[in-house]
């Protein structure tokens, strides 16, 4: 495929023309650990989903066939704003799982402002759009991210320095909080077009989807982390895409989700 290329699946005697979906979400991320959860459980649920991704081939299995499916491999910062807003036409939401890798390579090398570029890219092509209803932003980022000011108000000058030293020497830390400060500054919570809610897990299981807990404040101190299991941030995510009141109660929050139980 080229550099920006769609591919919308057919599924097996399924046709499209029939499919009605409620929500059509546009997803960044959904290759990665958690993105591929957010991914199956949108489509169990009957959301139409386009998949913006660097390869179809890392895209999970049980999904390669479903209807409801539109591939679009590219390089999400090569995107001119023409092309995306060609890809958020008729979108109601965004939801947003991409991340670093863990490695060397993906810490210290470019790009250093990719998840600042998935969340103000997309944002701001929607503004252009200027569409008749708002446009839902949920964006993955991790505790270690700041709400604004001092909003965070269980977090301790130690946690404090040590979260600014980390930024100062890590650049996807940093490149985390530039893009939650993006939400909160730039678009804040009466822009007409854009709607959001950055969602902070703590530390990543695997597993099933469990009870879970979401909090406005830190139920922990960084240096005792909690734990949270992807499926249950994939269902978090997507129950604020389908569910109105959730949305409701987290628009223009930073909500943090963690395991029932595991709380320090």
């Amino acid at each position: 495929m080229t550099a920006d290329a769609t591919r919308t699946n057919g599924g097996t005697g399924t046709n499209e023309a029939t499919l009605d979906p409620q929500h059509t979400v546009l997803l960044l991320g959904g290759t990665g650990r958690t993105g591929g959860r957010v991914l199956t459980q949108l489509l169990e649920r009957g959301v139409a989903v386009r998949a913006i991704v660097r390869s179809a081939a890392r895209l999970p299995d049980a999904v390669s066939d479903d209807p409801l499916l539109t591939v679009i491999e590219a390089e999400l910062l090569a995107l001119s704003a023409e092309e995306l807003r060609r890809h958020l036409d008729g979108c109601d939401a965004v939801i947003s799982c991409l991340g670093h890798n863990i490695s060397v390579k993906g810490i210290l090398g470019p790009p250093h402002r990719l998840v600042t570029g998935a969340a103000s890219n997309p944002a701001r092509a929607v503004q252009a759009m200027r569409p008749t209803k708002p446009v839902r932003f949920v964006f993955m980022t991790s505790v270690s991210v700041n709400r604004p000011a001092t909003a965070d108000t269980t977090r301790g000058a130690g946690q404090r320095f040590y979260l600014w030293l980390i930024r100062a020497l890590v650049p996807p830390a940093r490149d985390n909080q530039r893009a939650a400060d993006f939400f909160a500054h730039e678009i804040g919570v009466s822009d007409p077009y854009v709607e959001w809610v950055v969602v902070r897990p703590d530390t990543l299981l695997a597993g099933e989807v469990t009870d879970y807990q979401v909090h406005d404040e830190l139920p922990s101190s960084i240096f005792k982390p909690d734990e949270t299991n992807m499926a249950n941030i994939a269902h978090f995510m997507c129950e604020l895409i389908v569910d109105g009141d959730t949305w409701k109660r987290w628009r223009g929050g930073m909500p943090v989700i963690v395991n029932a139980g595991t709380t320090s």
